[in-house]
């Protein structure tokens, strides 16, 4: 999927707002969960960072459409992310993440007095590496329900903000 879309870029399918808009809306009534797919595929395979995604949702389907379309694919694709390490353990996140990076955070989580509120802080500020901490999260001794809730309260702020700023573009 990531490839199709490098391609497509590549290829100048999309290289201005006019040109964006008019490439998602060629997928019809589609188009909506074609772009909640690719953010919560982009979630589980982190290839991208997801604010390209939310500035791609924003210009083509307007901040609230926009908006709606990222927040349920991020979430799905964190909430799969974080089951997919539960279930695969620590070998699958080393073979997505550096050990440096895994190290790295693991020594910061285990000064955190609460992973809880550090991973909720974490979620509702831009650029973080959210990725990767859906993925730690599903090592620790964290309940579901909890990673869960942290993901449906959290994760909306932040791409609120990114729906509207990008949706401005359009």
């Amino acid at each position: 999927m990531c490839l199709y879309f490098a391609k497509e870029f590549f290829d100048h399918k999309f290289d201005s707002v006019e040109s964006l808009q008019l490439y998602m809306k060629s997928f019809g009534v589609g188009a909506p969960f074609i772009l909640t797919l690719f953010q919560a595929f982009q979630v589980v395979v982190p290839i991208l960072p997801g604010y390209l995604g939310c500035a791609a949702g924003a210009i083509a389907f307007g901040s609230a459409t926009g908006f709606w379309c990222n927040y349920i694919g991020i979430s799905v694709g964190s909430i799969l992310a974080y089951f997919l390490a539960k279930r695969y353990g620590i070998d699958l996140v080393l073979a997505m993440f550096s050990r440096e990076q895994y190290e790295k955070w693991s020594a910061r989580i285990e000064k955190s007095r609460s992973y809880e509120w550090f991973l909720f802080i974490a979620t509702l500020l831009p650029l973080f590496p959210d990725d990767f901490l859906c993925y730690l999260s599903g090592l620790m001794k964290m309940s579901s329900k909890k990673f869960i809730w942290i993901i449906i309260l959290g994760k909306p702020w932040c791409i609120l903000a990114y729906s509207l700023g990008f949706g401005l573009i359009k």
